[in-house]
């Protein structure tokens, strides 16, 4: 026994020496300290790629490449995956997506409660009328046909894509403040069938922003039933990240139970400093549902702010029916004086985030519609409302209907310790809710947030190297093998034998954000290759120009590989 034991083991060494001395590959990256994507401990090693594939993973140091990459003192790393992605119209303007690539971003995942299908007429036409700097023809009209729209224009990450709760609402009631009749549901779960089976990741849904608002909680459920029979999950901006921010997740709970699918948190976070108390509170309602058996999962970006627009400090009430009717009602002194006095207040039912930021001077004003307006880019509401001589409400109020649009906004409302203890959550991953950017225009018309050039890089750098919140194999798992999972993505996430060739090479001694508040427009630091199935997107720091992304579609879609 003990000789066959030997001879077995021989003849094992024998047939790896035999594999690892033939073989030849297209690409041959080797000597780099392998984070595989699982979460294992991290180890020196070489891989190999024929194709878009990856054809060997460990010590293939007597193979060859037709291309070989040295990444001595590298870290070797599946693609990332950005779990909230608003590159929906970036990728339109510019394909090559660098604020995302040079931080090793692959894959990037729309649909926060909006998604670019389904669209009827009325959509359409409104969607095109609202485009600010840029101007494209609305080609399609299924989620499906937008996606692939943007894979045949030639895009550097893969996309995938939410179907958008708010979008099928809107579909059928425009943006009406009621239920939906029956009829009503039933076209909207069937908008919602055709786009799991298009390959759409599941529902999105975004609770605190008119018209999203007006749905309630079976109305979501009755839409997550459809996408739980596709094997899809249910992702949401919940009703409330601050002073309803326990009820939400008890709203989500409810959903991800009664549907019976899976669920994630967009952007889990305390909003105001009245809330960051409820932080325990908050994570043993997650713990407890998923020692229950649900699978509740979370996301979110690194900072302390974040961002959207002056519709965050108005009431729903104001804006029903959209831009327009909201524009006008905001014109008439006696709706003027009540959203004032709501604005000053703790929200009644609804998310006041001017109210929990504590102070004009924490929003920063950081996205004009109008060029005459463009001035006042990066001033503080507060700064804005001294210089018109108006109070910081009337100030918001004025600003909307001048910009004939919401106006993008930056909050500051979490704290640094939650955000810590955020990033050590076994079940979270991360999204930089941004688009993919340049410092180009029409890009630097506005001034970002700075998550949507640094997010990833201020994680593995701040939060990893320096700070030592977690260790870098368990960063790389939750920026791939762990979303790739929660998505129930196939090939992707890590770096296995048979897999998708989505890599992401980079220096952990230097990776860095560089974006501020101040200066958002800087690429991250620290990024040396990026490779997308199979190309080579990002060397030696500088994008390629390739384009070679592609749709993934979820587990429901009905075509063909």
């Amino acid at each position: 026994m003990k000789h066959l034991y030997h001879f077995t083991f021989y003849l094992f060494l024998v047939l790896i020496t035999s594999c690892t001395t033939t073989e030849t590959f297209d690409i041959l990256i080797k000597n780099g300290q392998i984070a595989d994507g699982t979460g294992q401990p991290i180890f020196t090693g070489d891989i190999g790629i024929n194709a878009d594939t990856i054809a060997a993973v460990g010590n293939l140091e007597n193979s060859k490449g037709l291309q070989e990459f040295d990444a001595t003192g590298l870290t070797v790393a599946p693609g990332f995956i950005n779990m909230l992605s608003w590159a929906t119209e970036s990728l339109i303007v510019d394909g090559k997506s660098e604020s995302d690539i040079r931080q090793g971003v692959t894959l990037e995942v729309m649909g926060e409660g909006w998604s670019m299908g389904p669209l009827n007429d009325e959509m359409r036409q409104q969607e095109q009328s609202s485009q600010k700097d840029v101007k494209y023809p609305i080609e399609w009209t299924t989620l499906g046909e937008y996606l692939e729209f943007l894979e045949k224009r030639g895009i550097a990450p893969n996309v995938a894509s939410f179907v958008g709760a708010t979008t099928l609402r809107v579909h059928e009631l425009g943006e009406a403040n009621r239920p939906p009749t029956p009829t009503e549901l039933e076209n909207m779960k069937a908008l919602a069938k055709t786009a799991m089976e298009e390959g759409a990741m599941g529902i999105g849904s975004s609770l605190i922003y008119a018209p999203a608002f007006y749905a309630d909680t079976e109305e979501l459920i009755e839409l997550c039933k459809v996408a739980s029979a596709y094997d899809g999950m249910y992702i949401s901006h919940m009703r409330s990240e601050g002073d309803y921010w326990l009820e939400a997740i008890d709203e989500l709970i409810r959903i991800a139970k009664e549907a019976n699918i899976p669920a994630e948190i967009y952007h889990l976070k305390a909003g105001g400093k009245d809330n960051w108390g409820k932080w325990e509170s908050a994570i043993a309602k997650i713990d407890s549902a998923r020692f229950a058996g649900l699978q509740i999962t979370t996301d979110m970006y690194n900072y302390t702010a974040g961002a959207t627009g002056l519709d965050a400090s108005m009431p729903p009430w104001v804006q029903e029916g959209g831009y327009g009717k909201w524009a006008e009602r905001l014109q008439d002194p006696a709706i003027r004086k009540k959203v004032i006095e709501e604005m000053k207040a703790k929200g009644d039912g609804w998310e006041n985030l001017y109210f929990a930021a504590g102070s004009p001077e924490k929003l920063i004003l950081n996205d004009f519609r109008n060029d005459s307006l463009r001035y006042l880019t990066g001033k503080t509401l507060g700064e804005v409302a001294r210089m018109r001589g108006t109070s910081p409400e009337e100030t918001a109020i004025d600003l909307v209907v001048q910009d004939s649009s919401r106006v993008g906004t930056v909050y500051f409302l979490m704290s640094e310790e939650n955000v810590k203890k955020q990033i050590a959550l076994p079940y979270m991953s991360f999204g930089s809710d941004a688009g993919s950017l340049a410092p180009v225009k029409p890009f630097t018309n506005s001034s970002p947030h700075p998550r949507a050039y640094g997010n990833v890089a201020r994680l593995l750098g701040k939060y990893v190297r320096e700070e030592k919140v977690i260790p870098l194999e368990e960063a790389v798992y939750k920026l791939s093998g762990l979303p790739a999972s929660n998505l129930k993505i196939k090939k992707r996430g890590s770096l296995a034998i048979g897999n998708y060739a989505d890599l992401a090479i980079f220096d952990a001694n230097t990776i860095m954000d560089k974006a501020t508040f101040d200066e958002p427009h800087q690429f991250a630091e620290g990024m040396v290759h990026v490779f997308v199935n199979g190309e080579q997107v990002l060397k030696n720091g500088e994008h390629t120009g390739v384009t070679p992304g592609r749709v993934v579609r979820g587990p429901g879609w009905r075509g063909h590989n």
